[in-house]
């Protein structure tokens, strides 16, 4: 796995060892930065269920200001801060052992400007993250990659971006009252 564009381009990750482990594939990763505009610069970004952090690094490397991880598997925290070390991020980015749906509960509302989420498949984690996300928004923009036949609550504002098994739901904000 590797950086695909901005300032760490072409620098290899480390990933996650195990059969639970499915990282973002190059392919999909780069779909989902180009759908999201490529350019983050000065974005604020969250990255839930953050596994070897393969998405914040690509959004930092993309401009973003910041990134926070969340991820609670030891293992994989050891592989994410492997590559943040790797990087040399640490300076703008944060590392959060935590469920991601209960650090996502607790964020202020709308503190990040864009969340990623590549949650496990096949365990409603996105269904229930888009739930949340709808009852109470913690970033401006929330992007989920799931399996394109997984079953997802009919919310307004929900598009999706298939791309063979997988699709990337994204939802704006309606703002907090």
């Amino acid at each position: 796995m590797r950086i695909i564009a901005g300032e760490w381009r072409g620098r290899r990750l480390k990933t996650p060892k195990g059969r639970g482990v499915r990282p973002t594939t190059d392919r999909i990763r780069e779909a989902w930065m180009s759908a999201l505009g490529g350019d983050l610069d000065g974005l604020r970004v969250l990255d839930l269920f953050a596994g070897s952090g393969a998405l914040g690094l690509e959004a930092l490397s993309r401009g973003a200001r910041d990134v926070v991880f969340v991820e609670k598997s030891e293992a994989a925290l050891r592989v994410l801060r492997a590559n943040v070390d790797l990087l040399g991020a640490q300076g703008r980015s944060r590392v959060v052992r935590a469920d991601a749906h209960r650090f996502a509960e607790r964020a202020p509302p709308e503190d990040f400007d864009v969340a990623l989420a590549d949650p496990p498949y096949g365990e409603g984690n996105a269904a229930r993250l888009l739930d949340l996300f709808h009852r109470r928004p913690f970033a401006r923009e929330l992007w989920v990659e799931h399996r394109s036949d997984e079953p997802l609550p009919a919310l307004p504002g929900l598009r999706h971006r298939p791309y063979g098994d997988t699709t990337l739901t994204t939802v704006e904000s309606r703002g907090v009252p």
